[in-house]
């Protein structure tokens, strides 16, 4: 059990990075798995668990963003006696998750409709390693030609659109498609072309997460239904908490280098891991 446990620390530490820093957790997680499989746990829990386990990664976002995202007043009374019910509601925070929530359509509609199928077809090394090279390819495009982009960046949230929000999600389409793409990866892209500045991008990129992950992690926990083990349960509180913590770090991290750099960085690691995984499977 203490073996498994530490698996479960080890796919969690790989969660919390992986998830916000735009390299693709999913397909991590995946090739972690390759060299690092749980003994003592179904196949069908493994499939929930790269899922689920994201549910920390979510509760980091909610801890540092609290302030940016709650919808509520801080004097609710006061509020009603005043101008009635629906004034307990911050209008600006309100239109915020207006936009997030379309920016969950496309990727909400479909992901139910074919998740099974997606899944069949590309959550293999394979296709993990084409998206990791396709998607570093275009970080390092886009960022040679936002530096020739001339007029104002987006800077704020409220500077974003309804129709911004769309193309956002259609981005994020892309990543419930194809593993190895990188939800954030996807959606960062997606911010960049319509003209987000990079903070903008990646924040708005950090609240659309809420509800994408814990719509996907709830549909994963009710197909696979409640036969737990304990030593499953004790493996996904172990890999939700660890990636709770590294979340908190990497995502302070990221906030904090972006300002100063861009992000071909991550789109140079995304292409050497690509073609390190491509040569692997395809020579090995």
């Amino acid at each position: 059990m203490i073996l498994e446990l530490l698996k479960s620390v080890i796919f969690g530490i790989i969660e919390g990075i992986t998830e916000w820093l735009p390299i693709s957790s999913t397909g991590h997680l995946i090739l972690a798995e390759q060299f690092i499989k749980f003994k003592e746990v179904s196949p069908e829990f493994w499939n929930m668990f790269q899922v689920v386990i994201q549910f920390g990664a979510i509760l980091a976002v909610v801890v540092i963003y609290i302030k940016q995202i709650w919808p509520f007043t801080k004097d609710k009374e006061k509020a009603i006696k005043s101008t009635g019910i629906l004034s307990i509601f911050n209008k600006k925070i309100m239109n915020l998750w207006g936009k997030i929530l379309v920016a969950c359509i496309p990727a909400a509609i479909i992901g139910l409709l074919f998740d099974e199928v997606f899944e069949e077809l590309f959550y293999n090394p394979v296709c993990i390693a084409i998206a990791l090279i396709v998607f570093g390819i275009a970080f390092i495009v886009i960022e040679n030609w936002n530096k020739k982009r001339k007029g104002k960046l987006k800077e704020t949230d409220t500077e974003i659109t309804y129709k911004d929000a769309i193309i956002i999600g259609i981005f994020q389409l892309l990543a419930a498609i194809f593993p190895g793409t990188s939800r954030s990866g996807a959606t960062i892209i997606g911010g960049l072309l319509i003209g987000l500045s990079r903070p903008n991008a990646a924040e708005f990129t950090f609240y659309l997460a809420i509800p994408t992950m814990l719509g996907a992690s709830l549909l994963k926990l009710v197909k696979f239904g409640l036969g737990f083990t304990g030593i499953e349960i004790a493996v996904l509180l172990v890999g939700m908490l660890v990636s709770f913590l590294v979340s908190i770090a990497v995502i302070k991290f990221l906030m904090s280098y972006i300002k100063k750099h861009d992000f071909k960085v991550f789109g140079y690691y995304r292409i050497i891991l690509g073609i390190i995984v491509l040569a692997y499977f395809l020579i090995g």
